[in-house]
């Protein structure tokens, strides 16, 4: 019963995968040249390498929120002006520091809520030298960025989500996952309605560790690890829009880097909300000073970045909420 069921679920996702092209004229607007020209303002010498609670922080966040505020996409409910603002002890010290949070409201399903996430700090300085995070994590931050204004065009052509998303840019992450924690342990929407959360963690490089060399892949992580529901729309997603390789080698539950373990979307799987974790592989250059603009794949960050988006559209425009896995 159960493969006749996923084999009906799969055939009549592929009529409804192949027939919604809807979200393409919005996928579109994301492009890898508005991805660079963001990326080279974001993870330049002005913000310092966005360390938690430092000046280059603040100038980053203040950066988000105007974004948004430019493009008329709302502050979180709950927000003091887009930011979640918190005190975070760090190495026996008080730290001020805050989520932003954007909102593109529900036409149909408006207390339901998709998260797309990002992470908006990096490691700073040390020893002088600026640590700007180009990949780590400017590619999520611009990638989720670019998605929220794809979004926003389609509620100014009147084809905005059914069900509301939750544009959700982290702190802490490179302390200890935070940001992420802060916002899972008060949440200006309610988790129980959250139905999954797609989060963005470097995405505009390539693995030189991977075995398959074809650059036009992204890491998922996690997404049939509480509703296969999940991951068979991202495969049908994929097959019907970029038709990139989804390589799942840090998914297993026996990877030894525990990447399903560190990054923001475990504190969303904590709570057993679905999760789908993105991400192109470490490189030499990872929390280093040579994580550098320069170097990222634009052509394929805007792939990935319009894979997200379209998966993110299905999810909000779909009639039933995925289901979970039973326990």
């Amino acid at each position: 019963m159960k493969s006749l069921y996923l084999l009906t679920f799969l055939f009549c996702a592929s009529l409804t995968f192949a027939q919604n092209t809807e979200s393409d004229a919005y996928s579109t607007s994301i492009e890898a040249e508005d991805l660079r020209q963001l990326l080279y303002v974001y993870a330049s010498d002005f913000f310092q390498g966005r360390e938690t609670g430092a000046l280059g922080q603040k100038r980053a966040v203040t950066f988000l929120k105007e974004f948004y505020q430019a493009r008329g996409i709302k502050a979180g409910e709950g927000s003091e002006d887009y930011f979640q603002k918190m005190t975070l002890n760090i190495k026996d010290k008080e730290v001020q520091t805050e989520n932003v949070i954007a909102i593109i409201e529900g036409s149909e399903k408006p207390e339901e809520y998709l998260v797309i996430s990002s992470h908006l700090d990096h490691i700073g300085i040390h020893d002088g030298e600026i640590n700007n995070g180009a990949d780590d994590d400017g590619s999520g931050t611009v990638s989720l960025l670019e998605i929220a204004e794809a979004f926003q065009l389609a509620v100014e052509a009147g084809k905005g989500p059914k069900r509301s998303i939750i544009f959700l840019h982290v702190t802490g992450e490179e302390k200890g996952l935070l940001g992420s924690k802060y916002y899972t342990d008060n949440p200006l929407y309610p988790l129980e309605n959250t139905i999954a959360n797609l989060n963005i963690d470097m995405v505009g490089r390539t693995d030189p560790k991977r075995v398959n060399d074809n650059p036009n892949y992204i890491y998922l992580i996690g997404s049939d690890r509480l509703s296969m529901e999940l991951h068979e729309i991202s495969e049908e997603v994929n097959k019907a829009t970029v038709n990139i390789d989804l390589d799942y080698t840090y998914n297993a539950h026996d990877d030894k880097n525990r990447f399903y373990f560190r990054s923001d979307h475990y504190n969303f799987a904590k709570n057993n909300i679905p999760v789908i974790f993105y991400f192109n592989g470490t490189h030499a250059d990872y929390h280093r000073p040579t994580d550098t603009v320069e170097k990222i794949e634009y052509d394929l960050m805007e792939t990935r970045a319009r894979l997200i988006f379209a998966t993110a559209w299905e999810l909000a425009n779909r009639e039933e909420r995925i289901k979970l896995i039973e326990q």
